[in-house]
């Protein structure tokens, strides 16, 4: 679903570009394993494809991979000679020439509530799923008791203080973007939503409501069998 709009979006953002000869593309919350590289995959290959209908010059890419230190960044960087290799695939003329995009990927430690690169360094930012996790449990949950989350038995007040926090964590990262993009630069969010102000309508609340229930019982057990002994 999301794939058309991130094409767009990077080949708008390239055939705009001036001069094309290097594109700097950070993606916020990558997490590890054989995913993490798939959408820096597509972003460059919609960028070459353009690139070649063009006729344009071949171009660098600095691609740089966030998430928290505790990151498994060592199973992404173990992925990286796959990753460029079905790049050097891709990218095999029928001369049998190979026209390979220069690609250097970095990992980026740290929480992307904070500032991460320098001002003006980044022509395209990518996050997917990364965004409803917030920076911080909110002050105010104590009476949430039973649950982990948002669920359909959670006090109104405990609405408004994840409503809050969310709110204050969104303004943080769309404050700290503005300073990382380049001028004319883009970005591209995916995140969970809904249609309507019915918070449970798409059966959000079920499964944190199933793993509190299994907490409390795992947390019961545990007691049972230290007690019983």
């Amino acid at each position: 679903m999301t794939k058309s709009i991130i094409d767009e979006a990077i080949s708008s953002l390239y055939n705009n570009l001036s001069p094309r000869e290097t594109i700097c593309i950070a993606d916020l919350g990558c997490s590890s394993g054989p995913n993490t590289l798939l959408p820096v995959s597509q972003l460059i290959r919609t960028i070459d494809k353009e690139r070649k209908n063009k006729d344009y010059e071949s171009l660098k890419f600095h691609v740089f991979l966030n998430d928290l230190p505790n990151n498994d960044f060592n199973t992404i960087f173990r992925f990286l000679p796959t990753f460029h290799e079905s790049l050097r695939k891709q990218n095999m003329g029928e001369d049998g020439l190979f026209d390979r995009p220069n690609c250097f990927v970095r990992g980026v430690d740290g929480s992307f509530y904070t500032r991460l690169f320098p001002s003006n360094s980044l022509h395209f930012v990518h996050s997917s799923y990364g965004l409803h996790w917030l920076s911080q449990v909110p002050d105010g949950i104590e009476n949430n008791k039973g649950n982990v989350y948002l669920t359909s038995t959670s006090p109104t007040s405990v609405y408004k203080v994840y409503y809050e926090q969310y709110e204050r964590d969104f303004v943080t990262f769309l404050k700290y973007r503005l300073k990382d993009l380049m001028k004319n630069g883009c970005m591209v969010l995916t995140m969970l939503g809904r249609k309507n102000e019915d918070r449970f309508s798409q059966g959000c609340s079920y499964e944190w409501e199933l793993l509190a229930t299994t907490l409390k019982l795992l947390i019961a057990q545990l007691y049972f069998n230290l007690f019983s002994s």
